[in-house]
């Protein structure tokens, strides 16, 4: 990967819907040059989908809480089972006083005591740690 293909993926992480054109005069390339450089970076798995940022909160999803989750065995291979909590965005697998870590996005703080609800229900799970964010300063993509 070179600064080129590093000032791509900058760019369509800003506006994903730029045309190849667009992008190519950006760094310097023509639109075919671009499209190709584009395709290979999605080959090589780099880009692994063209997606839509969403406002949680436009959409009635305004509740973030990060959720570390405690377990009496090895939860690890349980993805699937966190997975079918449509609320959880992200599912991480991690070192230290918990297993699991979890973003959860909710409406309420009532849907979110059931999505808690529903993950003590998996098979090893013993305990919750809930830190619901009251104001995100900001988020951003990995920088490429």
């Amino acid at each position: 990967m070179d600064d080129v293909d590093r000032q791509l993926l900058a760019l369509l992480q800003e506006d994903a819907s730029r045309s190849y054109a667009a992008l190519g005069q950006a760094v310097g390339l023509s639109a075919g040059a671009t499209h190709e450089r584009v395709r290979k970076l999605r080959e090589r798995g780099v880009i692994r989908r063209t997606t839509v940022d969403v406002d949680p909160a436009a959409i009635g999803r305004g509740v973030l809480a990060f959720v570390m989750v405690e377990s009496t065995r090895w939860v690890g291979d349980s993805g699937e089972r966190f997975a079918a909590v449509p609320e959880i965005q992200e599912a991480h697998v991690i070192a230290g006083s918990a297993s699991v870590l979890l973003k959860v996005r909710t409406a309420t703080t009532q849907q979110l005591q059931d999505v808690l609800r529903r993950v003590y229900a998996i098979e090893g799970v013993s305990g919750t740690q809930a830190t619901v964010v009251l104001e995100t300063f900001f988020e951003r993509p990995v920088t490429p």
